[in-house]
């Protein structure tokens, strides 16, 4: 699909920005930037980029250009601050003390280049871990997220999690405070530095589990956190594995069902032949059922039913009723051909001058339906092209005289939000932390986020966090006119309405576009604003399975078809790698929309407005799993973990320690190797054996090595490990033992700055999640929730609207 052909093409052009990160997050940030049409050069270590030997190189890299210089050279050193000197933009990857040793620190970089928008992404921000090394696996283990997704693995202990979802989370939060840096700069003429990281990347990932763990540690003796689905004998405890059933059909295909809502829910019953049984006197406690016996009796019943139909039946099923949807589970790459990603020209062939053609996703934002650029391929090393590399003669930037604003740096942005449950919205949310004002329109009942878990409120907290709350019938004249007059004083929407509804309703982007031409206008479905799968239902679980989320995390899960038990165990995993509130479809999607809603928002004061602008949270997972999922002949096998998820490799996986506890292990590099073997010299001759002498033979004896160092782990505790190794300067940390929305609330994490306390017309004074990026000169903030229509009259008023008119609304019910 070619890119579009009006103003909206290539806004970020004219922007260079010098990547000097060697780790996914910032991969993933310049590739962004690239495809949104900013120039940029890759600096490279002699040797090339770490990344050049994953699958995903030629998706990573594309549009980029290469120039290979030694950071340690004195003379490559004086090269790479020239480029600095006339960059829009640079991204690193150091850890802290690493970015101080040479010298790439907030006051330096400003004074170098005034104008620069540097960001420094790490793997644990501030606190006792900040120089710990930032591999993804170190903060899945050690902030809980192996402990949360446990039951998918086939053995006991934590399961190792493959999905980037930490790297993910700080490239877009990192991307979130580039572009809202760019933004301010537009005005004040200086640039800052930004900081995200690995541990408040993923704390954006989580859709409802915080505030849950939240009631239950307030609330301890009248509240608990239910848990885990299904108990430690694999049978059900929770409500959402009916809703949310995952099953194979009766020719060998998984499918994962998302019937959230109840009116879904009764459709799905209606289907399975559920009703009659579910109206008799034992099922009168559905779908909290107190009996387990009996929980696990509709269980296996809805199995039964669901697998008793081949994969043509099911698709009649929902060409025939809307309310009724499921995906099948597709690997990483199998999801290029997903119907609704063709049909949005989602899925591009790039031709690579060595590779051929190169298969993989489009820009994850699209303008007016098509991609925002033409793809280019990934440089071959030291290729240049980059305007960086020509530019010797650019003037110095120099600052400007007057004082340097320190306010919010979107302040004065106001967001309409139209939509509901969480990765749209939860978008908008991001930006409340970075000065936007977000109002959120809602029915008179409120959001169904809202009404999600049971505790009043605790589903959407999070997603609700520094909003406010307009409540209305959008169906009615008046109501309809409010969203209107709303859109013309606000400078962005977004809306995540099924394909049709927002024309229906009429808030879509050319009736809004008509009230307001200068807005920013952002569809963030499910699928689609059109297509064949875009009037579908869309939730987290379905997109999972449909992006190839899920089988990244259980690659073989989707196998037995024929045994009960060995199906039931399959469900437990692809349910964990799908439907798992710390990790999952939603979170991706939202940051990826905050990302688009910043981008549009950039390219509007830069004179460049886009049209109105698309991202799916169909094709916004695929990006999350460029590293693996791009297609071409000759490709080497993607990364993925064993068979039994303790990890990548000998040096990269999980191990028991003593006492039943367990430790993760990251040392992959050919560097860390000497040091590895010199802390285990009591224990074991790692360096004196053959078997282990090079890079290559330890690949060839990886599993041996695997079951040295598995043997010498058991004999100590994980934390007396952790103390050692890392004290030898190997990653290590002692694997967590509790649910990451539960240590995101604790002590220490608050005396580390990842929560701060916020007020909440709900909860009072608590703790929230803090803001997920930081800047060095521009401040953010961090807000409680917002009941349904808590702002209504407010901003009636603000709207002009005198009291009497609004006394009248309430009493017709056009407003709450």
């Amino acid at each position: 699909m070619a890119p579009n052909e009006g103003a909206a093409a290539e806004p970020l052009a004219g922007l260079t920005v010098l990547d000097l990160s060697t780790a996914l997050p910032g991969a993933l940030v310049s590739q962004f930037l690239g495809d949104a049409g900013a120039d940029v050069l890759m600096v490279e270590p002699p040797g090339g980029h770490p990344l050049r030997s994953l699958t995903g190189w030629p998706g990573l890299a594309r549009g980029k250009s290469s120039r290979v210089l030694d950071l340690h050279d004195d003379a490559d050193n004086a090269r790479v601050w020239e480029l600095v000197r006339r960059a829009d933009v640079l991204v690193t990857t150091f850890r802290p003390r690493t970015a101080a040793r040479l010298g790439f620190t907030p006051n330096k970089l400003g004074e170098v280049n005034p104008r620069l928008v540097s960001a420094g992404i790490t793997g644990w921000g501030a606190g006792p871990d900040a120089d710990l090394q930032g591999y993804e696996a170190l903060v899945m283990a050690r902030w809980g997220v192996m402990h949360s997704k446990a039951p998918a693995a086939p053995r006991p202990g934590p399961a190792f999690v493959s999905t980037p979802y930490a790297s993910w989370g700080a490239a877009q939060t990192a991307l979130h405070g580039i572009l809202c840096a760019l933004y301010e700069r537009e005005s004040s003429g200086r640039g800052q530095h930004v900081h995200a990281d690995l541990v408040r990347g993923l704390s954006t990932m989580d859709t409802y589990s915080y505030f849950m763990q939240l009631v239950a540690l307030r609330w301890p003796d009248a509240f608990s956190a239910v848990g885990k689905p299904w108990d430690d004998d694999g049978n059900p405890r929770g409500r959402l594995i009916y809703n949310l059933l995952s099953t194979p059909t009766s020719d060998g295909h998984w499918l994962q069902f998302a019937q959230a809502e109840p009116r879904l829910f009764a459709a799905f019953a209606e289907e399975l032949g559920l009703s009659e049984l579910l109206a008799e006197p034992k099922w009168a406690d559905f779908p909290d059922l107190a009996d387990p016996a009996l929980r696990l009796e509709l269980w296996e019943i809805m199995i039964d039913e669901a697998r008793s139909r081949t994969l043509d039946e099911w698709n009649r099923v929902f060409a025939a009723n809307p309310s009724i949807q499921a995906e099948r589970f597709r690997t990483p790459t199998e999801a290029f051909d997903h119907p609704q990603l063709v049909h949005d020209g989602r899925i591009v062939v790039v031709d690579d001058p060595d590779l051929g053609p190169v298969r993989q996703p489009s820009t994850m934002v699209h303008s007016d339906g098509a991609p925002i650029t033409e793809l280019r391929p990934a440089p071959r090393l030291g290729e240049g092209g980059s305007a960086l590399l020509t530019g010797a003669d650019t003037p110095r930037a120099t600052a400007p005289d007057d004082p340097a604003p320190s306010g919010l740096p979107l302040e004065g942005v106001t967001v309409l939000e139209l939509g509901s449950m969480f990765a749209g919205p939860y978008g908008a949310t991001l930006l409340t932390d970075l000065g936007a004002r977000v109002i959120k329109v809602e029915p008179l009942a409120g959001d169904t986020m809202r009404r999600l878990a049971a505790f009043p409120e605790a589903g959407g907290a999070k997603v609700l966090q520094g909003k406010e709350s307009v409540a209305l019938d959008l169906n009615s004249e008046e109501g309809l006119k409010i969203v209107h007059r709303i859109a013309e004083r606000a400078d962005i929407v977004v809306q995540t309405y099924r394909a049709g509804a927002a024309e229906r309703a009429r808030v879509d982007a050319k009736t809004l576009r008509a009230v307001n031409p200068d807005l920013v206008y952002l569809n963030a479905p499910g699928y689609g604003t059109d297509g064949p799968y875009g009037h579908s239902p869309a939730y987290a679980p379905s997109m999972g399975a449909a992006s190839g989320l899920a089988l990244s995390d259980v690659p073989d899960a989707a196998g037995a078809t024929d045994d009960l038990a060995e199906i039931k165990s399959s469900i437990i995993r692809l349910y964990t790698a799908a439907a798992n509130q710390t990790g999952q479809a939603d979170g991706v999607a939202a940051s990826g929309a905050a990302s688009a809603m910043l981008l549009g928002l950039l390219a509007r004061r830069r004179g460049r407005p886009m049209g109105a602008l698309t991202t799916t949270m169909l094709a916004t997972a695929t990006h999350c799993l460029i590293d693996r999922n791009i297609d071409y002949e000759g490709r080497s096998a993607p990364i993925q973990p064993d068979r039994l998820l303790y990890g990548y490799s000998a040096l990269y996986r999980l191990y028991e320690a003593a006492e039943g506890h367990w430790l993760c292990l990251a040392a992959p590099q050919e560097r860390e190797w000497e040091r590895l073997a010199t802390a285990l010299a009591p224990y074991t001759d790692l360096a004196g054996d053959e078997r282990f002498a090079t890079v290559s033979s330890r690949a060839e004896h990886d599993s041996e090595l695997a079951d040295v160092l598995a043997a010498i782990f058991l004999t100590r505790p994980n934390d007396t490990w952790e103390t050692d190794l890392r004290a030898a300067g190997i990653g290590c940390v002692a694997v967590a033992e509790d649910l990451p929305e539960k240590l995101f609330q604790n002590d220490a994490s608050f005396e580390a700055g990842y929560c701060v306390n916020a007020m909440s017309p709900v909860f009072d004074e608590h703790r929230r999640l803090d803001a997920a990026t930081h800047f060095s000169r521009s401040r953010v903030r961090t807000r409680g929730g917002c009941l349904t229509g808590e702002h209504t009259d407010a901003i009636l008023a603000e709207l002009g609207y005198d009291e009497a008119t609004v006394a009248d609304l309430h009493a017709r019910g056009v407003i709450g």
